[in-house]
């Protein structure tokens, strides 16, 4: 954890590059231990520990701006390093947009703990998350004899963080997380060999799911079998809550100050516009206790808080961090998102299928990319056909293709089952008129 000294060391490290050369700077010190381990076929694979502390400075120093790191944080050590660091940072281009952000946008601290840190994170016993690992794989290994390897790993981590910059911010947050992760291979049709995985993942170690981690794989590679292609053309699509994520990331993507200064964003100049589905409303609400993402301050020290995305498919906000928002001459909001959470339906998965009169549940993603400047998307997809709302034919070897603004206009349905362990709550997804290329 950060201690006094870590502190002291942080403070001094700013100090002393303030009294040689700079005018501004910040510095950010981490401290953090992990720790995981695979399972292959009912023996121990890998084991890994490593816990480490390093130090960023950021220095501003005559209209320019340079950014280093170490993990020496001995002072004599650093003294020579922050010294280089300035000369270097000299050398580099004059770029006025590189400040420190206003004081008055900092977080000022008192509010209450986000409760992110496990203390169990630092205790677990190693035969303790040997055999999870174990009891995981072993619900697979001799369920299927077409079982060709099971897989299962546990991994847990802590990072503590501070943070002190020269205009008056000071600030610390720390995190622990815990995963448990099954993966499954086995002979299908031919050559096939399909595999899948399931896992879960929590901040808190009692609140990790232990159990049916591989049953569940098992589960899911065992419906892939007889995978085909199913005919070309327009369909409803269903994409389950491990994977609509990926359909959110290149319209949350466009909202980046980076992107928008850059030119390289299809929502550029669409504030305050329409430009999606009016079933889309997405909040960044990045104070919820206990949930991946939150936090009181962003990479820079502003101060966080509950902002509107996509109202009704408005589009609210944009993502502009110090730089991005002194190069286009407007008010800095916040560098990215932290939670994000999406208005729901009352459907799952299950149910948004069985309303589905003819269509394809995506569960999967295989390649593919999204245009960031145009917003034109090409993904490998499989899973399932869908007929009178029933999964009929796995599915796989086929494309969707179209433009994400398009996509989201034809969003049809939000789902109600967000995977917690997300700091993006995307439930599961509907969509109309979907292009699918396939036989």
């Amino acid at each position: 954890m950060i201690t006094n000294e870590h502190k002291k060391l942080a403070q001094w490290a700013m100090d002393f590059a303030l009294k040689n050369g700079c005018q501004a700077s910040r510095v950010s010190l981490y401290n953090g231990s992990n720790s995981s381990l695979e399972v292959r076929n009912m023996r121990i694979d890998r084991l890994q520990q490593a816990s480490e502390s390093s130090l960023v400075i950021h220095l501003f120093v005559d209209g320019r701006y340079g950014s280093f790191s170490t993990n020496r944080l001995d002072k004599k050590e650093l003294e020579g390093f922050i010294k280089n660091g300035i000369d270097s940072t000299r050398y580099l281009a004059e770029d006025k947009a590189r400040i420190l952000p206003d004081s008055s946008l900092y977080y000022t601290g008192g509010l209450p703990d986000l409760e992110l840190y496990d203390p169990k994170a630092e205790r677990v016993d190693p035969d303790e998350k040997v055999d999870m690992a174990m009891k995981i794989c072993d619900e697979v290994m001799g369920k299927d004899e077409r079982i060709i390897s099971s897989e299962a790993s546990y991994s847990d981590d802590t990072e503590f963080r501070y943070m002190v910059a020269s205009n008056g911010f000071e600030g610390e947050s720390s995190a622990s997380s815990f995963s448990l992760v099954s993966s499954v291979s086995i002979k299908g049709d031919g050559d096939a060999r399909p595999s899948s995985y399931w896992y879960d993942s929590a901040l808190f170690y009692d609140a990790l799911i232990k159990e049916g981690i591989g049953t569940k794989a098992l589960e899911r590679v065992i419906r892939k079998l007889g995978q085909k292609k199913v005919a070309s053309g327009k369909y409803t699509m269903i994409v389950d809550n491990m994977n609509s994520v990926r359909l959110l990331s290149p319209l949350i993507g466009a909202l980046y100050g980076s992107s928008i200064q850059q030119n390289n964003s299809f929502l550029i100049d669409k504030l305050d516009q329409r430009v999606v589905s009016d079933k889309l409303i997405v909040a960044d609400e990045p104070h919820i206790k206990r949930s991946p993402g939150a936090r009181y301050f962003d990479s820079e020290g502003i101060a966080t808080q509950k902002r509107s995305v996509f109202d009704a498919g408005v589009l609210k906000t944009y993502y502009y961090d110090t730089y991005s928002a002194n190069k286009m001459n407007v008010e800095p909001t916040i560098g990215s998102p932290s939670i994000l959470t999406l208005q729901m339906g009352d459907k799952d998965t299950d149910a948004l299928v069985e309303a589905t009169k003819k269509g394809i549940l995506v569960t999967g993603f295989n390649g593919g990319n999204s245009n960031s400047t145009t917003g034109d998307f090409s993904y490998g997809v499989e899973g399932f056909l869908i007929e009178n709302g029933k999964l009929t034919q796995p599915i796989s070897e086929m494309n969707i293709t179209g433009n994400m603004l398009t996509l989201w206009s034809n969003l049809r349905e939000i789902g109600n089952d967000p995977r917690p362990s997300s700091s993006w709550k995307v439930p599961s997804l509907a969509f109309e008129v979907v292009d699918f290329s396939g036989l």
